[in-house]
């Protein structure tokens, strides 16, 4: 086979040719020079950054011949360094911990430790994804690997370090590798390109480099696929089309929609994104980003994309958290839902569903087309005739709404008593504030313990997670404006026995009980029940608005 994949043409063969890694890199050169070589090497990280990779050039310094001691850099050109470029060098011995994770491997490879090097400094022992070794094998090393001889060495790999018995890493020097950040990524695929003269735009490596999620070796992949994939040139759209994502402007739509309480409009945004054949988890991850981008614009003004900048000034940032929250949410547990797109559908009604209570009427009112007029009279409506045979052996529920009777205080403030604020005077009051649905939920949940020199005190149950500074800033000053004076605010912790919240469920679970025997009283509903041998199910008495 003639052609070479990207990943191990261009494979690292110096120190100064691997991407990333600085740390990992100033560490095993000081060493080098200084003369201060450890017996055991263990190198963690994830997938494709470098691990092997720096350890084949680690090898290849102890051993080269280019000089009397370790070089800083190999020469690449002596029989030593080429022999273990190509893995036949006789003192560096790789071994695969996949495929051969048995005791009897383990003391074969050992038992060879006791012959010194011919034709080099060292005997070199690499062990790739040491992590799957059995535990007979880590027993059977420790010993070695403590004492070993004076010209043997051990490189380890892995990519689970956890899995690593601590006393195999008592024995090593480990050294961490990191993520490699996508600029560093996208920059290296850059250089690839120019080298193999292949046309691309800036936004498609930006693209690969971030799907590669800082794996070296998974943007090289990705690339060879890419060019496949464009034969032989590369366009962003291209490459969207290959990751199966989208353009952010599809993203920016549907964030909107959602940021106007839009659920036609949401949906009709999440239908042009079906149509384009994408997919879902990527989909997702763009939404994620655009959420964290409006959210960063909002605290740094740093973005000068002209939508995100109109998105970051018409959405609350609490709002914004709390989106970002869901959807992140729901790209956890993207994997074990059986269907993509109602995994996505679902993420998006979530947030529909926490959207702020200041949504115009007007919208909501047109998506609940299905609900009665609240001044009609009860109708039930049987949609199949029932025989007289049936009628012993069902059950049968409807659902019933009732319209809210209860009237709106346009002037509440007139009833409250602030020079004596208690209890049920702050939970009358609470209802009236003028705070963000996110504020008003978290703070629902806080019982007023007093109110002494303009010092309102709560108490929070010691489960509950203090708010912010900038939560009790905002609710702090709605309080303020409410009062008519600025009060200061106090958070203590204890038991909650009445909080707003739970003033709010009484008083509904009250109206719920009037409505109820209110229901029964009704002809047509006695009928029914005496006729269907039917009952009333509490979920199905709702609210009509007005």
């Amino acid at each position: 086979m003639s052609y070479q994949v990207l990943a191990r043409k261009y494979r690292p063969a110096l120190f100064s040719e691997v991407v990333g890694q600085e740390h990992v890199l100033k560490a095993l050169k000081n060493s080098i020079e200084h003369n201060r070589l450890h017996q055991a090497y263990i190198f963690s990280g994830t997938r494709g950054v470098g691990k092997t990779t720096i350890a084949r050039v680690f090898a290849k310094c102890l051993n080269c011949l280019n000089g009397d001691m370790p070089q800083v850099e190999p020469c690449n050109i002596c029989t030593v360094c080429e022999e273990i470029k190509v893995g036949r060098h006789l003192e560096f011995i790789e071994l695969d911990a996949a495929s051969r994770t048995g005791v009897d491997d383990m003391r074969d490879l050992l038992e060879s430790t006791q012959y010194k090097p011919t034709n080099a400094r060292y005997k070199i022992y690499l062990i790739d994804e040491v992590h799957m070794l059995s535990a007979s094998s880590f027993n059977a090393l420790l010993k070695t690997l403590e004492e070993p001889p004076s010209y043997v060495m051990f490189l380890m790999a892995t990519t689970m370090i956890k899995k690593v018995p601590k006393t195999v890493l008592s024995r090593c020097l480990q050294l961490n590798l990191k993520a490699i950040p996508q600029a560093q990524i996208k920059q290296h695929i850059g250089s690839l390109l120019d080298l193999e003269s292949i046309s691309y735009d800036d936004e498609s490596i930006s693209l690969i480099a971030d799907s590669a999620q800082g794996s070296i070796r998974d943007g090289l992949t990705l690339l060879d696929q890419a060019i496949a994939h464009g034969n032989g040139s590369l366009t962003a759209d291209q490459v969207k089309a290959l990751l199966g994502t989208i353009d952010q402007s599809y993203i920016i739509e549907l964030v909107r929609e959602i940021a106007a309480g839009n659920g036609d409009g949401a949906y009709n945004a999440f239908y042009k994104i079906t149509e384009l054949n994408v997919e879902y988890e990527q989909v997702l991850r763009i939404l994620i980003s655009v959420f964290h981008q409006i959210a960063l614009h909002q605290e740094f003004n740093n973005n000068d994309s002209e939508p995100i900048q109109n998105l970051a000034q018409s959405m609350e940032p609490q709002i914004i958290q709390l989106h970002y929250e869901i959807a992140l949410n729901a790209l956890s547990k993207f994997h074990v839902h059986p269907n993509p797109k109602e995994a996505f559908e679902l993420c998006i009604l979530r947030m529909l569903a926490f959207h702020p209570a200041e949504v115009d009427s007007a919208a909501k009112q047109e998506k609940k087309n299905f609900k009665i007029n609240s001044s009609s009279k009860v109708q039930p409506k049987i949609t199949k005739p029932v025989t007289e045979a049936q009628n012993r052996s069902l059950s049968t529920t409807i659902d019933i709404e009732i319209s809210d009777k209860q009237p709106v205080l346009m002037d509440q403030q007139a009833d409250i008593d602030l020079s004596n604020l208690d209890l049920q005077s702050w939970n009358k009051m609470f209802e009236s504030l003028e705070l963000s649905m996110f504020i008003k939920q978290v703070f629902s949940e806080f019982e007023f313990k007093h109110y002494v020199d303009q010092v309102v005190t709560l108490k929070k149950s010691d489960d509950l997670i203090s708010p912010t500074e900038n939560l009790k800033s905002e609710f702090r000053d709605a309080v303020s404006k409410y009062m008519g004076t600025k009060i200061s605010l106090e958070i203590e912790s204890g038991e909650v026995v009445e909080s707003p919240a739970v003033a709010e469920k009484q008083k509904i679970q009250s109206r719920l009980d009037e409505d109820k025997l209110e229901l029964l009283e009704n002809p047509t509903v006695k009928d029914i029940i005496d006729s269907f041998d039917g009952k009333i199910i509490d979920k199905s008495i709702k609210k009509v608005s007005p």
